[in-house]
């Protein structure tokens, strides 16, 4: 079994160990360096990283195999990527890249395996006489149709 298949199922059965957490993203670099990012649904703490990490260095062994493994959390700034990211940050203000539109900045009302809602205001002309005014926009879109989405801080 190489490198890569065996740290992936020792990452599966540590996050077995961690139902709150899950991975965001896993690679191994041609110097056998491992990178593992994880979230969480309340968060990750130091402590949530050094349990993964050593679940997984302690199952494998150097003198097989040289290694470096690095376990993190998942940045501030980071794109989201997952319907659990989404599902943890309702109600929260988020920057969304819609594919073949403009990009939408509102809160994220509701979220689910499939779909996520956002909301913002926007103005408009008024549909009589001149000048505009304020409207309440709401949009709920699929995962697939997204090209970026952000948590604004």
């Amino acid at each position: 079994m190489d490198l890569t298949s065996k740290v992936r199922q020792l990452l599966e059965v540590a996050l077995e160990n961690y139902p709150e957490l899950f991975l965001i993203d896993f690679k191994v670099g041609s110097d056998n360096s491992i990178r593992v990012v994880l979230d969480g649904d309340h968060g990750v703490s130091l402590q949530d990283c050094i349990n993964v990490s050593r679940a997984v260095e302690h199952q494998l062994d150097r003198e097989e195999e040289d290694f470096s493994l690095e376990v993190a959390s998942v940045g501030v700034g980071t794109p989201l990527q997952n319907a659990r990211q989404f599902i943890k940050n309702i109600g929260r203000k988020l920057k969304v890249e819609v594919l073949g539109n403009p990009p939408i900045q509102g809160t994220l009302i509701a979220a689910d395996q499939k779909v996520f809602t956002v909301t913002w205001k926007q103005r408009e002309p008024k549909p009589v006489g001149k000048g505009k005014i304020t409207v309440e926009k709401k949009e709920t879109l699929s995962y697939e149709h997204i090209a970026n989405a952000k948590v604004i801080i």
